[in-house]
């Protein structure tokens, strides 16, 4: 009898000791987000990235702002995955090729950034964090804040292509709608107001805002700031193809910073949307503030990048670690 009960005792402390290592496994395997992950597997991942960012836009300075881009295109659809980078298949379309990723480029330098972390730590980090660290390094390149980001995402293996309309706000969307997708992924009013500050940066296609000049200019418009949107954008049919394009900011058009606040309360904003949010009683507050204070941006733009590049990450035993970003691996 006394055989019995001591094995069932030692089978009972052997079950939970199972447990424990089976619940320790199951927290190694799957951590979520965490700050600096591959400090173990490839502690290089983060310098590398770096290192490449500042390679590439001493080559070609707009490689910043698709970097910049990219984290919106890909985080703000459904989850932050790299499905923005994978190419069209005969089965699916790519989120490239859709309009509202009209103007994304530069998708080749992603390739050479993974190639360069590959070298160093074949299979190991995922494009998903590739994209996102990225754009935190394309964000100081432009004169903006560094931010410190959570890494530990996987790589989806989709395109959602499919219901990015439902995702990504139009440059003619009412602004409530805008701030209803925000709200969606957890970005309150100040932190929308920040990230559409992105637009101090880069350009806009004429095909965007030729509607606010054809066939009668938008009277919202800056008088001032009208002959060189003409100027810029001749046709009122322009080739989406050709170089057609305004400058969003004029002034410091290189430069992430606050300026952006100024012009679009002198109504000087290229897209419906920028006009919006400056005379939006939810929004114009911020944009005041925003445009006294560059910290106060930085602040709350650094805080809504943070929850972009956030919103619903595959980690874990999740997705895959792709070995090129542009495809899925094959399955064997």
């Amino acid at each position: 009898m006394r055989k019995i009960m001591g094995a069932k005792v030692l089978f009972f402390f052997a079950l939970l000791s199972f447990s424990a290592v089976s619940a320790f496994a199951r927290d190694e395997e799957d951590q979520g987000l965490v700050m600096n992950f591959y400090k173990d597997s490839c502690p290089q991942a983060e310098d590398i990235i770096k290192e490449q960012v500042k390679l590439l836009y001493k080559r070609h300075k707009n490689t910043a702002f698709s970097w910049l881009r990219n984290i919106f295109h890909d985080c703000a659809v459904q989850s932050c995955d790299a499905s923005l980078l994978l190419d069209s298949t005969r089965r699916s379309l790519s989120e490239k090729e859709t309009d509202r990723s009209f103007g994304l480029r530069n998708f080749r330098y992603i390739e050479t950034i993974k190639e360069a972390v590959e070298r160093e730590c074949p299979g190991v980090v995922s494009c998903a964090d590739i994209l996102v660290l990225s754009a935190r390094e394309g964000i100081v390149s432009l004169g903006g804040p560094y931010i410190p980001l959570k890494t530990g995402r996987r790589d989806g293996r989709r395109s959602r292509a499919d219901v990015v309309e439902e995702y990504l706000p139009d440059h003619n969307e009412t602004i409530s709608g805008v701030l209803d997708r925000f709200a969606a992924m957890g970005i309150d009013t100040p932190g929308v107001v920040a990230l559409l500050g992105a637009h101090s940066v880069g350009r806009t296609h004429c095909v965007k805002l030729v509607h606010r000049l054809y066939p009668e200019v938008d009277p919202a418009l800056s008088p001032d700031h009208v002959p060189h949107m003409l100027h810029k954008c001749p046709d009122q049919i322009p080739d989406p193809k050709a170089v057609q394009y305004v400058r969003n900011d004029r002034g410091t058009p290189m430069v992430l910073d606050n300026n952006y606040y100024r012009n679009i309360l002198d109504n000087k904003g290229l897209l419906i949307v920028d006009h919006q949010l400056a005379y939006d009683k939810r929004t114009r507050p911020y944009v005041k503030k925003m445009a006294k204070s560059q910290d106060y941006f930085f602040k709350e733009f650094s805080r809504a990048i943070t929850l972009l590049s956030e919103n619903n990450p595959l980690t874990g035993s999740k997705g895959e670690i792709r070995k090129q970003c542009n495809l899925a691996n094959k399955l064997h």
